[in-house]
């Protein structure tokens, strides 16, 4: 077992496993992609219900990106340009979000081991319900990041940066918060068991205050 100073435990995340070579894809609702390229996607896109094992999805320039109840393993998306990535109920098991910016990403409800974003602009982000354990966050922009009853597990935000957090519900454990700069959280009490810098408490000290009632008046 870590000992406490040894808290919080990092992410345990690997890049996706892609083989030198990848065929074609064509994407479509409950297809199983293995091993394939999905270039040029443009417009509305329905991989609902599928499966993605190994693949590459290169600058997608999308209205939306429907991935519902899809599952994706092994899967690099780069450089993505999306007005809405809709995620719910999706399974994730190492896959990468590298650049781009995405109007809405929900990822609610999913199950997620091993996830990456790493300098990606999004407007709002949603874990809303999810189960998320080894996910990092790397220099991304987050509008608005929502985790109400979200279970995370050794989940790390380096470089980033969100207007409003929302954690009401959430469970967490070994989740760093050190590396998100934030602005408004709308429950400070919800943040059991994430890690803080001195600098934030101090920042949130009004809020926690609030919180267990202290009337703090100068």
């Amino acid at each position: 077992m870590a000992r406490k100073q040894d808290r919080p435990i990092a992410p345990r995340v690997s890049a996706p496993d892609l083989p030198a070579r990848l065929d074609d894809g064509e994407p479509r609702s409950r297809a199983d992609l293995h091993r394939q390229r999905l270039d040029g996607l443009t417009g509305d896109v329905d991989l609902e219900h599928a499966s993605l094992e190994e693949c590459a999805v290169p600058s997608p320039a999308v209205e939306t990106l429907s991935l519902r109840g899809a599952t994706l393993v092994d899967v690099a998306v780069t450089d993505i340009r999306a007005v809405s990535v809709r995620g719910r109920d999706t399974t994730i098991r190492r896959v990468a979000i590298t650049g781009g910016r995405i109007g809405t990403l929900d990822l609610a409800d999913a199950r997620i081991a091993e996830l990456e974003l790493r300098d990606v602009r999004i407007d709002y982000l949603s874990l809303a319900g999810t189960r998320a354990e080894d996910v990092r966050i790397v220099d991304c922009a987050i509008r608005a990041l929502d985790l109400p009853q979200a279970q995370l597990t050794r989940v790390a935000f380096e470089g980033s940066r969100t207007d409003e957090l929302d954690p009401r519900g959430m469970r967490a454990a070994d989740l760093d918060l050190r590396g998100l700069d934030v602005a408004a959280c709308l429950d400070v009490l919800a943040l059991r068991g994430a890690t803080l810098t001195e600098d934030q408490v101090r920042a949130l000290a009004p809020a926690f205050a609030s919180a267990v009632g202290i009337d703090v008046r100068g």
